[in-house]
């Protein structure tokens, strides 16, 4: 089977194509805009591949069974800027599509994952939809230097999220590729944590005060696109917290667990394990 691994470079796809790469009965494939220097990153084949350019679909899709499909964060237009490209791989011959989509997109229309579902489930492709919960990883990459400077500002109110280990949602993706794995999956570390809980343990674990404030929707807008400049990306992260705020992220379930066969990583060991990153 030749697997094609989009955001290969990510903080998922990287971790799908080490599982990939010796596997007796896969073949992957990275693709990336910038193939050279992916290839050099992750010791695989790699094939140019831009969402947004059309040139690049035929050589990515040719002769790709499936496809573990993650959607760049700048992209949120999906018609314009996601679905193309699906179509191509469709037409090229894909049939099987594992989707990194995000809890709660079955239930909450603002995010950009739940029209790519929508697309996904009417196109007759074979589909497992992995709605992850929000990364663990997420606070030691985009909320780093904040906590490094000792507080965490995120629009998610007393509202609890069950967080999740990007390693685990990989170690899914890589099963459900092998063996054809298809439905859709809630994957949730084994407790849901408040963002108070969260700067506690943080607090605890790096023996100094990470503080959690709950800024308005507005001021966080704004204070993102200060930060990042992106203005699509600051009202995805938005509509996360929001979903987080409205209870609808604190979900536990047992997918993981039943999925792998082990229990999910436990915030306090990822804390604990990935604590010099905030030091």
């Amino acid at each position: 089977m030749n697997v094609l691994v989009t955001g290969a470079t990510g903080t998922v796809g990287a971790h799908v194509v080490d599982g990939l790469r010796y596997a007796p009965d896969a073949a992957v494939t990275a693709a990336s805009r910038d193939p050279v220097t992916a290839r050099e990153r992750l010791d695989c084949a790699t094939v140019g591949f831009d969402f947004t350019d059309p040139t690049t679909y035929r050589d990515a899709f040719a002769e790709i069974d499936a496809l573990l499909l993650v959607r760049p964060p700048a992209l949120s237009r999906v018609r314009r800027d996601i679905i193309p490209a699906l179509s191509a791989a469709v037409g090229a011959g894909v049939e099987f599509v594992v989707f990194l989509s995000v809890i709660g997109a079955d239930r909450n229309p603002l995010v950009p994952h739940a029209r790519i579902e929508s697309w996904i489930a009417d196109s007759g492709l074979e589909t497992t939809f992995l709605r992850a919960s929000f990364f663990m990883q997420n606070l030691s990459t985009t909320h780093r230097e904040e906590i490094r400077d000792g507080r965490l500002a995120v629009p998610a109110g007393d509202g609890k999220t069950s967080f999740v280990d990007a390693r685990d949602v990989a170690d899914v993706a890589v099963r459900a590729l092998r063996e054809g794995i298809t439905g859709a999956y809630d994957l949730t570390g084994p407790d849901a944590l408040s963002y108070a809980e969260v700067c506690a343990v943080l607090s605890a674990t790096l023996e100094r005060e990470v503080e959690y404030t709950d800024p308005s929707l507005p001021r966080f807008l704004v204070s993102r696109y200060r930060l990042e400049g992106d203005l699509a990306k600051a009202g995805v992260m938005a509509a996360i917290y929001t979903t987080a705020r409205l209870g609808l992220a604190a979900r536990v379930t047992d997918d993981v667990r039943s999925l792998l066969g082990r229990p999910p990583t436990d915030f306090r060991a990822f804390v604990r394990d990935n604590r010099t990153v905030w030091t």
